[in-house]
């Protein structure tokens, strides 16, 4: 399972576009969020010549598994862009932040192995970064075993999900301040211990509290097939 990104500046271009699987699609704000700020990124580092930035750019985007479906292709595909972005520009800092402005877990995606995702603690969540735990080299029995039951789009986006379960549930609220913090250090320490049935067991109830707090939330919505 991967997404590829192509990204390209022209002087023949009257607007910024973007290709899906071959497919133009909308522009949207978030891709223009995130082009702005490595713009200003790069202008700042100095990195391009003025003239550069001001030229159009057409990204072309194909994942090789189905589109918001929950198989993260929204985290792949803004990280692909951002990272894209980056090299077409020259951008030297950080990506993970810029990533997070198109699609919050995007900013998990920039690396590769096993990444941790800090929740920050400043106002302008600049500090809420991932940084990687361990590359994948670390543990190399690990294998992830996708099977695709469903290809249709999802009812209720990410989101969507996320900002009804954020105003409505109160097992949200649980899950936050208590089981996330404990959770995220035992399999931190799980994964650098090469602890599967640690690991396994982690994953499975967060994963089961996933859904239970969607169906906590008003209204509730399923994700589960």
């Amino acid at each position: 399972m991967c997404a590829k990104t192509s990204v390209c500046a022209r002087q023949d271009l009257i607007e910024d576009e973007i290709w899906l699987n071959k497919e133009k699609v909308p522009f949207s704000k978030r891709l223009q969020n995130c082009l702005k700020e490595i713009k200003a990124r790069a202008a700042s580092e100095n990195s391009v010549d003025p003239i550069f930035l001001h030229l159009k750019i057409r990204a072309c985007s194909e994942n090789n598994f189905p589109t918001a479906a929950g198989l993260a292709s929204s985290a792949a595909g803004y990280a692909c862009f951002v990272f894209a972005l980056a090299k077409l520009y020259k951008v030297k800092s950080d990506i993970s932040f810029y990533c997070k402005i198109g699609f919050c877990s995007a900013c998990r995606s920039v690396y590769g192995g096993f990444v941790r995702w800090h929740a920050g603690s400043k106002p302008d969540g600049s500090d809420s970064v991932a940084t990687q735990i361990a590359d994948a080299s670390h543990w190399p029995e690990m294998r992830a075993l996708i099977l695709v039951v469903g290809d249709k789009k999802k009812e209720t986006s990410s989101t969507g999900g996320m900002a009804v379960s954020v105003k409505t549930s109160e097992l949200m609220r649980h899950r936050v301040e208590y089981c996330v913090p404990q959770r995220t250090e035992l399999i931190v320490d799980a994964i650098k211990n090469k602890d599967f049935p640690k690991f396994a067991e982690i994953t499975m109830k967060d994963s089961n509290q996933f859904h239970a707090i969607c169906l906590d939330s008003y209204p509730p919505f399923v994700y589960i097939e």
